[in-house]
């Protein structure tokens, strides 16, 4: 698949400022940190979970627990994967059990993904909650799913997509909207 960028919607700054307005929502929601973990879906969910993470330790001097969840087998579309999909692994190295679990992705899309890391984090303990924050929600849910921490509302057509870019994966910071070239 061939991609056209149509613009940039959120450059280093614009996703540093997002992230720490999540945070503190995040701390503000949960009336501050006791029982509070996040859990970055991978791949960019982690990173991101991460950020908000070192945010919260700056604003409340507090160190909450970070899982990184691999969603592969709980999705449902397993078997359009191929006969063998690439498994990472998941390490959430804490109990959730009675926990206020925040679940971190980059986008929010049909809401698949989100449900998936539901039956995820419910495979591994009974939380108390479960709260999903993201970067982007780009629109068209399939599933009754919505975000509470939002970081950016972009309407988006089917035809086009968000492109998150970190770092680590990508050697930049940036959200991008992008449109599949027509060939």
């Amino acid at each position: 698949m061939t991609t056209a960028v149509k613009s940039q919607l959120m450059d280093a700054d614009a996703m540093r400022r997002a992230l720490m307005r999540i945070t503190h929502e995040i701390i503000e929601r949960n009336s501050g940190t006791d029982g509070l973990c996040l859990v970055g879906i991978r791949r960019r969910g982690v990173p991101l979970a991460d950020r908000i993470r070192e945010n919260i330790l700056r604003v409340e001097g507090v160190e909450v627990p970070l899982g990184e969840l691999d969603i592969t087998l709980y999705r449902d579309d397993l078997s359009q994967l191929g006969e063998f999909p690439e498994v990472h692994g998941s390490k959430v190295d804490f109990d959730v059990t009675g926990k206020r679990v925040v679940l971190v992705d980059d986008v929010l899309y049909t809401g698949r993904t989100a449900r998936a890391a539901i039956d995820a984090v419910f495979a591994i303990g009974r939380p108390a909650s479960i709260q999903l924050a993201v970067l982007v929600d780009r629109g068209h849910r399939e599933l009754p799913i919505r975000a509470d921490f939002v970081g950016k509302n972009v309407p988006t057509s089917r035809d086009e997509f968000i492109s998150v870019c970190l770092p680590d994966t990508d050697g930049e910071t940036a959200v991008y909207l992008a449109e599949k070239a027509k060939n």
